[in-house]
């Protein structure tokens, strides 16, 4: 079965599904404050990538320097790793959603992800359309490395 791009009715993996219902079970305030929480919880780089950020792709349309890297293991799950400082915690908050809702999720299951999981987070009054377009832009860069990185094992 080939690798696709999600569906506007694609079902939501769960553990995306969780994160967003986290977010969506608060106001509007409390939603900000779940998304620094998300912000401290960046994943670190793996120390192999310390000396290699020619490898990270910079995120341009962020308003803060954010950067990520896709790696595809030998059984299809994929790795995203983020890079974003600590003075743009929106930035690292959306790179944390990410790197932690794609954990341990397959090629073909990071691909499902619908293109505007972003918007489903509740954060569209929170943050300005700017900051949501940059978390959309992640997860689109990530899904093009994973098609990239998948493309000769189909």
């Amino acid at each position: 079965m080939p690798l696709s791009d999600s569906t506007p009715n694609a079902e939501l993996h769960p553990a995306l599904a969780e994160i967003r219902d986290g977010f969506l079970e608060l106001g509007q305030k409390d939603r900000l404050l779940l998304l620094l929480e998300f912000s401290n919880e960046l994943p670190e780089l793996p120390g192999r990538y310390g000396e290699h950020p020619d490898l990270f792709e910079k995120v341009v349309e962020c308003q803060s320097p954010v950067f990520i890297f896709v790696e595809v293991d030998e059984n299809q799950i994929v790795h995203l790793y983020a890079t974003a400082p600590q003075e743009a915690p929106t930035t690292r908050g959306f790179a944390s959603i990410l790197a932690q809702g794609l954990a341990g999720l397959t090629a073909e299951e990071v691909l499902a992800v619908p293109d505007d999981y972003p918007q489903m987070l509740g954060l569209t009054q929170a943050v300005s359309p700017l900051r949501i377009r940059g978390m959309t832009a992640m997860l689109a860069r990530t899904k093009r490395q994973v098609r990239e990185k998948t493309a000769s094992v189909i």
